[in-house]
């Protein structure tokens, strides 16, 4: 069959710890390419640490170029998986040998399936004893929407796995990994055990093809050729999901996945296609991933869709700086870069992840994976006071090089809150701040927004005078506070009847009383309370607004400590994303917080999970997540929104006021 001849790009996925980099090193060791990284480097290319950032490499597989981009597998991740499965023309999921693995698979089907992006499945690790191949594919095929199609089976010799068949061509090999391993006799013990795998793939072909369904039923079974191509179309057009097995670590069934990767993987004009991008038209390049270093600038991770892109030339409406090819922590200067292939390309200082970029600018691409909510922030300030006004212009390029992560500010502290999928990724995130980008921070606890109100009503009369020599200050009130239904926040009016207090000083008393709430009694601003200015006096020469503004703030401060102040805590409407066996184990973390269930169903879009529904204290999301991904196999997210706020007494009220600084209170 004809293959494409364009450069194409996989991306390889999976849950955390499934093999995928090690894969990758297999796979660039069996074509000849380099290592990602050189001996001695970081473990995260050989397998032996967690890979948080993606990698990208480039090799040759008899004679056509191909690029293989190693994606994170961790939850705090995900997105940057994300962005890397948009610009594929196939993604190679990797999971290793447990059931358990289907829960950690299912967002990721569901990304694939909803976007219809064509995805092989490799079964890792098939070399160690465990369950069953058929109750493995069983329980990932309920996570999967597309039918799994299992394109081999294993030769064992008891527990060891000594060849693999081939389902289509009815082959079978030894499973020699440095080079092409030689075809071996299929033995007579293991046939009855291929015809009924087989049987299995045609008719699941079958469901996807009329012509083949009348074949099967009148016993006339194509070629291996005809096979070969009904599966490469049926990838192509995402009806399917094929399945391949070996080890990453001995380098078992390689060669077969590289040859199953080279016959079904589209190329980049049938992913163009996909994406809706024309054929025609000037060079057209998308980011899906940028990095901002020191005497360097902004580096953009990109595809080539159309055209070429060269060093020095036009694009995004400036000059291009340096293309080069990714070979994980290795950049090679390459000067062109060509329809599909992968390039990193300096000075797209206008495009952002996601982007279309032509000649003369950017477009936003709809349907780009939007960032989830974060789960975890931490409030930050710059270690050096002089680093105060690079500190926001360092978080905006942290989160344009990572868009899962959020800056917002403290409405009461007006401190920075950095925001993340999780403590691990908040603590890489700084780690970049401050190697990367050069402007290290201090990390402090986020603050809670803890309010107070009063219980009961009350009158108090106040009056601010001052003589010193000139015109004085005078200014006299009479105010009723009285307490409002909980969220009503807070209302002035103003009773005074004979003009005891003239109206152009109505404004400054209202200012005065919001200056009274804006700390309490506990040392927490003011809410739920309506305030009614009822009488007062003036001096027709010493009254000003300063005067009355004064008057209330001390009117306000006198009156609401005797009037039962009682702290508020804010609550959280918190959902709960976990796998469905998860479920007791999320149930009792919620309520050993102080959460109130309030319900959960089963997840409609992720087979095999449910979603629990509880209100929590915002002071009690403290290391939620930690714990969450701890009772869910790593797997737990959530989504939480502030609701209302609520009453806290004992000796938790008492702990939080005790804490407040002096000087706040």
């Amino acid at each position: 069959m004809k293959h494409p001849a364009s450069p194409r790009v996989v991306a390889l996925v999976g849950p955390q710890g499934a093999g995928k980099t090690t894969l990758l090193e297999s796979l660039l060791r069996v074509t000849g390419a380099g290592p990602l990284r050189p001996p001695g480097g970081d473990g995260a290319a050989s397998g032996r640490a967690m890979t948080l950032e993606m990698a990208a490499a480039t090799t040759e597989f008899m004679g056509e170029r191909w690029t293989f981009i190693d994606c994170p597998g961790a939850p705090e991740f995900l997105q940057e998986a994300r962005h890397a499965l948009m610009i594929c023309d196939a993604a190679l999921v990797v999971c290793d040998m447990g059931p358990e693995r289907a829960a950690a698979l299912s967002p990721l089907f569901q990304f694939l399936d909803a976007r219809q992006i064509p995805h092989l499945l490799f079964l890792n690790a098939l070399h160690e004893s465990g369950p069953s191949l058929r109750a493995l594919l069983d329980s990932l095929q309920v996570v999967s929407a597309r039918p799994l199609v299992l394109r081999e089976i294993p030769l064992r010799e008891g527990d060891r796995m000594v060849g693999i068949v081939d389902l289509v061509s009815e082959r079978a090999w030894g499973t020699t990994a440095e080079q092409e391993a030689a075809l071996i006799p299929l033995p007579e013990t293991d046939r009855p055990l291929e015809e009924a795998a087989r049987r299995q793939m045609l008719e699941r072909l079958a469901d996807q093809d009329d012509a083949l369904l009348e074949q099967l039923i009148e016993e006339v079974v194509p070629p291996p050729g005809v096979l070969y191509e009904q599966m490469a179309r049926a990838l192509r057009e995402d009806r399917l999901v094929p399945v391949f097995i070996g080890s990453a670590e001995r380098g078992l069934g390689l060669l077969r996945l590289l040859k199953g990767l080279r016959h079904e993987v589209p190329g980049v004009e049938e992913t163009r296609t996909r994406l809706g991008l024309s054929a025609s038209g000037g060079s057209l390049v998308q980011p899906f991933k940028i990095w901002h270093l020191p005497h360097v600038g902004k580096q953009s991770l990109a595809r080539v869709w159309r055209g070429t892109v060269v060093d020095g030339g036009t694009l995004c409406g400036g000059r291009v700086s340096g293309v080069l090819q990714p070979h994980g922590a290795k950049h090679t200067p390459v000067g062109t870069a060509h329809e599909g292939e992968v390039a990193i390309i300096g000075r797209l200082d206008a495009a952002h992840c996601g982007d279309r970029v032509e000649m003369d600018g950017a477009r936003r691409t709809t349907g780009w994976p939007v960032a989830p909510p974060p789960m975890h922030q931490v409030a930050i300030t710059a270690e050096k006071r002089t680093d105060d006004v690079k500190l926001p212009g360092a978080l905006a390029r942290l989160v344009e090089e990572d868009t899962s992560l959020s800056v917002d500010q403290e409405p009461d502290t007006q401190r920075l809150l950095l925001g993340g999928q999780g403590e691990l990724h908040l603590r890489e995130a700084l780690e970049r701040l401050n190697t990367r980008l050069r402007v290290p921070v201090v990390v402090h606890p986020v603050p809670i927004p803890y309010r107070e109100t009063v219980r009961r009503r009350g009158t108090h009369h106040a009056r601010y005078k001052r003589q010193s020599g000139g015109h004085g200050q005078f200014g006299d009130v009479v105010v009723e506070v009285r307490p409002l239904p909980r969220g009503q926040g807070f209302s002035f009016d103003s009773a005074v009847v004979g003009g005891a207090v003239p109206r152009q000083y109505i404004p400054a008393v209202e200012e005065g009383v919001l200056e009274g709430l804006r700390r309490g009694p506990l040392g927490f601003p003011v809410v739920d309370v309506a305030v009614t200015l009822t009488g007062g006096t003036y001096h027709s020469v010493d009254s000003s607004d300063q005067a009355f503004r004064t008057a209330a703030r001390l009117a306000l401060a006198e009156v609401l400590p005797k009037l039962e102040p009682v702290l508020l805590e804010p609550i959280l409407r918190v959902e709960l994303h976990v796998p469905r066996d998860a479920m007791p184990r999320a149930q009792r973390l919620v309520t050993g917080r102080r959460g109130q269930l309030l319900g959960f169903d089963a997840d409609l879009e992720l087979p095999g999970w449910e979603i629990l529904t509880a209100y929590m204290p915002q002071a009690e999301l403290k290391g939620f997540i930690v714990e969450l991904r701890s009772a869910s196999a790593g797997l737990g997210s959530y989504v939480a929104h502030h609701d209302h706020y609520a009453e806290l007494m004992g000796r938790q009220a008492e702990r939080v006021v005790s804490h407040q600084p002096m000087a706040e209170r």
